[in-house]
């Protein structure tokens, strides 16, 4: 004869939801953020495998922390463009937790120390120091990521902004799909391996990628036609082959991806959308 509490187990398991739809997009803002999201609200543990699908959602935070101090700090008189430009970047990698940059140095570290032997990288990307290879690229992309926005106008850098970071998250966000994992989920440092993405979270997740991109091409087109605007075309075309040649990379080297390969992927291909603004 069961108990009255295994009935109310049968009853509460019976009468259990799934994740509610807010729920992962949510869980993505606590994993890719260091934001006390988790206080307001702690999602499922399942949610997490499909936080990579809401990534550029949480571009749209950062970018828009980053805009807002390029812009609106730019015009206080007693503030510098130059303070501008590194308080914006301090906000990011405070927000974020220098998630991103350690990727690209592991990245770095993995693949300039590893040579061709695919387990010797992988243990170099897990280890938690810091080698040459890696302080050299924080260094470099710290620098063309400064000069990048320098040699932009304070309102032309924080639309760029706006558009850079949810776009390059997306793009990040196909090697998932292009590659199995190259760990497992036990020796994985998150624990967490994402899913495959159905069709109507790919369409979500291009929506969230493009959208701002399309703002970001209209705004521009509409601005003094004294200064030269980026072609929308080469906007799209440089991201999409960087991100190509980088996935055919660690392709060649892995035969799969990290977490670590996802966050130099996003910083690298938000780099090219830089460059691409500055040289046209």
């Amino acid at each position: 004869m069961p108990t009255s509490q295994n009935t109310s187990k049968d009853s509460s398991s019976r009468f259990s939801l799934g994740p509610k739809w807010y729920d992962r997009p949510w869980s993505a803002f606590i994993f890719f953020t260091r934001l006390p999201f988790w206080r307001l609200h702690e999602p499922p543990r399942q949610c997490y495998n499909s936080v990579v699908e809401w990534w550029p959602l949480t571009g749209w935070l950062t970018s828009g922390v980053m805009a807002a101090i390029l812009y609106f700090g730019s015009q206080l008189s007693m503030m510098h463009y130059e303070l501008c430009i590194l308080l914006a970047i301090i906000a990011r990698i405070l927000i974020t937790g220098a998630l991103h940059e350690d990727g690209l140095a592991d990245f770095f570290d993995g693949f300039g120390g590893g040579g061709t032997n695919r387990e010797r990288i992988l243990t170099i990307m897990k280890d938690s120091h810091i080698g040459t290879y890696g302080m050299l690229s924080l260094i470099l992309y710290l620098a063309l990521l400064y000069l990048c926005l320098y040699n932009m106008t304070p309102l032309m850098a924080a639309l760029t902004v706006l558009a850079a970071d949810p776009y390059a998250k997306m793009l990040s966000a196909q090697m998932t799909q292009m590659m199995p994992y190259a760990r497992t989920e036990e020796t994985s440092k998150a624990h967490t391996v994402y899913r495959r993405m159905s069709i109507l979270s790919g369409i979500l997740l291009a929506i969230q990628g493009l959208l701002p991109l399309g703002i970001f091409t209209f705004l521009t087109s509409n601005l003094s036609p004294l200064t030269s605007q980026p072609s929308w075309q080469w906007l799209l075309f440089v991201p999409c082959l960087t991100m190509y040649c980088l996935y055919r990379f660690v392709w060649h080297r892995l035969r799969g991806y990290t977490g670590d390969c996802c966050g130099a992927f996003f910083l690298l291909i938000e780099l090219s959308i830089y460059l691409t603004v500055v040289l046209s």
